[in-house]
């Protein structure tokens, strides 16, 4: 009888210097599988540094772009050859062209199983408005997994077929405590771009401040919004609201558990990272419904959900939690439950496993 090697999986996507959902989830990921007997796990990052001198090229608008693209290209080669599986991490439109769609060729030009990781909440318009997207992904994904039911039924819609395994958290890393009677601070921890519309949460933050004139808002994260966010809250006469900048994973911990509410007011969004780490911390959540949302917060249930854009209706759930204690730890104490339940590395770890597996058994 002879003992089956582990399976070799190379995890392709993001680096924490690109600091975001995918980044923080391709690293957790990493770490619980390497725990695996049966598999053999490796990283390569979409975004590579490149040696010495030649770093300054990624300094350089569209410099950068090129550069960091042929640098991840002639990794790719080395890094498919020496692994069975290229589990290729995936956001939309661009994004997806230059980072995972080359690793999904390379690896099945080699004779790898590939799979594409989608994880935007841009789906429905990037394969409506990119065929050859939808195109490319039956070609040379070998299966396509999602964090949630809601990307299973938008790629259903365009003949793909997807298996949903949730996005977790590492739960006994974070911060818990109850919050019997809620304070008026309040934690935003999306970054600075139009889809996450943070002006929203900063329009609710004012109005709740109304009520409540000693609230308090942390915004963490950046991005090109920064500036016009940072122009609106003056423009409110909104007070105590904190502009942090990009804060590495390691830290987060620190912020929800300062914070008594979290607020989240994307336009578009599929499983965000943020709401059930939230969730693990014992925050009560105040979202909008964007995408995939209500598949992971139910409205009463485990949290709080308004309308896209509505900052009125965010700042009334927002003073419903601070007005009712009772109600607000019911939502805590159910969004910690589910957490503990669907969103940590056990429940995960499994369907991972035997996805990979499944594909080395059809090889």
């Amino acid at each position: 009888m002879t003992t089956r090697r582990p399976l070799r999986v190379c995890l392709v996507g993001p680096s924490l210097d690109i600091l975001g959902g995918q980044a923080v989830q391709a690293q957790r990921l990493l770490a619980g599988l390497s725990e695996s007997e049966h598999l053999e796990v490796s990283f390569l990052p979409v975004n590579p540094r490149l040696p010495g001198p030649l770093r300054a090229l990624q300094q350089i608008k569209y410099v950068r772009t090129v550069a960091t693209s042929i640098a991840y290209i002639a990794s790719l080669v080395s890094a498919v050859r020496r692994n069975d599986v290229i589990h290729a991490f995936s956001a939309s439109y661009w994004s997806y062209l230059l980072a995972p769609l080359p690793a999904m060729i390379i690896g099945r030009l080699m004779g790898r199983a590939t799979v594409l990781n989608y994880r935007s909440g841009e789906a429905s318009d990037h394969l409506g408005h990119w065929p050859r997207s939808v195109a490319t992904m039956r070609r040379f994904a070998t299966a396509i997994a999602v964090p949630s039911g809601y990307l299973v039924k938008v790629f259903g819609e365009f003949g793909l077929a997807a298996t949903s395994i949730a996005n977790f958290v590492p739960i006994e890393r974070l911060p818990y405590r109850r919050r019997d009677r809620l304070q008026p601070v309040f934690l935003s921890n999306r970054n600075l771009e139009s889809l996450y519309n943070v002006q929203c949460t900063i329009r609710a933050f004012a109005r709740v401040q109304r009520e409540f004139p000693d609230a308090r808002l942390t915004i963490a994260g950046d991005g090109a919004e920064r500036a016009t966010l940072m122009a609106l809250v003056d423009q409110l006469g909104a007070r105590n609201v904190s502009f942090i900048g990009r804060v590495g994973p390691d830290r987060m911990g620190e912020l929800y558990d300062v914070a008594d509410i979290y607020l989240n007011s994307p336009n578009i969004d599929n499983m965000p990272g943020s709401i059930i780490e939230a969730f693990a911390c014992g925050i009560p959540v105040v979202s909008t419904n964007a995408g995939g949302i209500p598949f992971v917060v139910e409205n009463g249930i485990n949290g709080l959900l308004v309308p896209c854009n509505d900052d009125e209706a965010m700042a009334a759930a927002s003073l419903r939690l601070l007005r009712d204690p009772v109600f607000a730890q019911s939502l805590a104490d159910a969004g910690r439950a589910r957490c503990e339940e669907s969103y940590v590395w056990p429940a995960v770890r499994r369907q991972w496993e035997a996805l990979y597996l499944s594909l080395a058994d059809a090889a």
